[in-house]
Parts: C-alpha cells; structure tokens; sequence
C-alpha cells in the first residue's frame, strides 16, 4: 500500500515504522530534522526485540505525495484543520484516512476540512522520538478504530503489520476513555518532567488522579458518553505497564513544542462548563501545564 503519515512524530513514526516492516511503501510528512534523517539513513526503529534503519521516504509538507491507500493523521490536534487542507484534493474515494489523535472530536474537524470519511482510532502505545528521525518504543502498541465499511479490511492490514487492532463498535465511549487516561497522567507527567513509574510514589499524586478522573468520567456521563465502572482501577494500574513513560505533554514540553493540554483537560472543563459540572482539578492542571509552557519560553527554552 501507499501509505502517508502526516505528522512524524512518537505516533506516527511508530507505526510507519511497522507498516514499512511489513513491506508497505511509507512517505512520513513531519518537521525538517526528522524530514532529513530518514532521508539521509532511514527510520531508526527501537524496540526492545529491533532496532535498525528501515528505508523510508519523508518531506515537509503533504504537496510530496502521491494519492495514497491509507493516511495516518497523527498531528497534534491544534494542527487538525491545517492537515485537513494540506490533504484536501490529494485523496481518492477509496483511500481510507485514520486519525489516530489525541481529543475527542479530531475526526469530525478532519472531515469538516477534507470533505472525506475519516475512521477515528484510539492509540494505545508508549513511545518517543529519542532523536531525528529515530522512534523509540517503550511498550503498547494496540490500536482500536471505528466501525466503517472499510474497517474489517484495514483491521487486517494492520494486523499483518503486526499492529493488534479492533474495531470499536462505540468509538465515543473507547475515545472518552482514552481522554480521562490522558487528563489523570499528562500534566503531572510534564509538569515534573518525570515517567508514569515514580509519579505515583509522590504522597498525594494518586489522590489527585482519581479526582481528575472522577471529574472527567462524570462530564462524559454528562454528555451522553458511559464510561466503565473500572476505568479508574486499570487507569491507576498503567504506571505499573510502563513505569518508563513520559506523557506526551511531557515530550512536549521538553522539546519547547505546545502541548494539547487544551484538548485533554481543557476539553473537560470547557465541556464541564457547559454540562454544570466543577472541574478544579482538571482546570488546575490546564493551568500548570500552561504555566510551565510559559516559563519555558519566558527562559528561552532552558529547562
């Protein structure tokens, strides 16, 4: 297949990186430094079974491809509208478009923009770019998507790629769930600069997490989303599964990139505003990702 990942970044590049095992031609659409690496040697893929360089081709905007089988939309969700316009005209009926995205609701803005059917998947890996045009993998890897007349067909893809993948039949409830996910860890992961693992050990941190999801479960409940009864459990048992991961807001924040925190706990309490519902635990975290952003670029990046 012709495969176009549109944001190559720890996402992206994880699973362009499997998808090129699998002998799929893969062009990675991402910033000049990732851009010139895997041009000049390839994507450095790095698991805990491989690493080496996989041929691969990469640009700096979408105007490089060709009309692809199947597009990976893994910017951050600020960024939505703008791949929307980059991919508009460029994509045939039958091409299938994945947005595999942080946020609830980047699949429709995808399709306002695109005018295309777009399947909205939840990702469930821990990874980071651990350099230019090198992906490091630090476990996970699932993938769920919405129900779609192409999506027996593309589950089978992705598996083959060795992508373990199902295929939601409520993508709301199983996007939602991966939102409350992200609004317990992201912030104090960043904030802190420090993985899932010791986070937890911080007397107090795991009482704030369960606010925040407790918070967030009750604002979708709200809007019409059910989440699981057990969702705090499992969410609580994550840093024991990757006790080595940084949030991807912690990434961010890191690489004096903006953060979603916007679309992750600002989405809970925009929405908690509208619905009723007091969201300051949410609302406090928003504000010291903000805070930390702020003084990184006040002091010219340095941590």
């Amino acid at each position: 297949m012709q495969v176009a990942v549109i944001g190559a970044g720890a996402v992206g590049c994880y699973y362009g990186a499997l998808l090129l095992r699998a002998g799929h031609d893969v062009t990675f659409i991402g910033r000049q430094p990732h851009v010139d690496a895997i041009n000049a040697h390839g994507l450095l893929l790095d698991t805990k079974t491989f690493k080496g360089y996989l041929p691969a081709k990469a640009a700096t905007d979408a105007t490089a491809l060709a009309s692809p089988d199947l597009v990976l939309v893994c910017v951050k969700s600020a960024d939505t509208e703008q791949a929307g316009r980059a991919l508009a005209g460029r994509l045939r009926p039958e091409t299938s478009v994945l947005s595999l995205q942080n946020g609830v609701d980047n699949a429709q803005r995808l399709r306002a923009v695109t005018g295309h059917a777009v399947i909205s998947a939840v990702v469930y890996v821990g990874s980071e770019m651990a350099g230019p045009g090198h992906i490091r993998h630090h476990g996970g890897g699932d993938l769920a998507i919405g129900a779609s007349a192409a999506s027996d067909a593309l589950a089978q893809t992705l598996e083959a790629a060795c992508i373990h993948t199902t295929i939601s039949d409520d993508i709301e409830v199983t996007l939602w769930s991966k939102l409350v996910i992200n609004c317990a860890f992201n912030a104090l992961s960043a904030v802190a600069d420090i993985s899932y693992g010791p986070m937890l050990e911080v007397e107090g941190a795991k009482d704030v997490v369960t606010r925040a999801v407790q918070e967030a479960t009750a604002v979708a409940r709200a809007c019409g989303v059910a989440l699981p009864d057990d969702l705090l459990k499992n969410i609580l048992n994550i840093p024991t599964m990757m006790p080595q991961q940084k949030s991807s807001t912690a990434q961010d924040l890191a690489r004096g990139k903006p953060s979603e925190i916007d679309f992750l706990n600002g989405h809970i309490v925009r929405k908690g505003a509208e619905v009723g519902i007091p969201t300051p635990t949410n609302h406090a975290l928003q504000v010291m990702v903000k805070l930390a952003q702020l003084s990184k670029e006040l002091s010219g990046g340095r941590a």
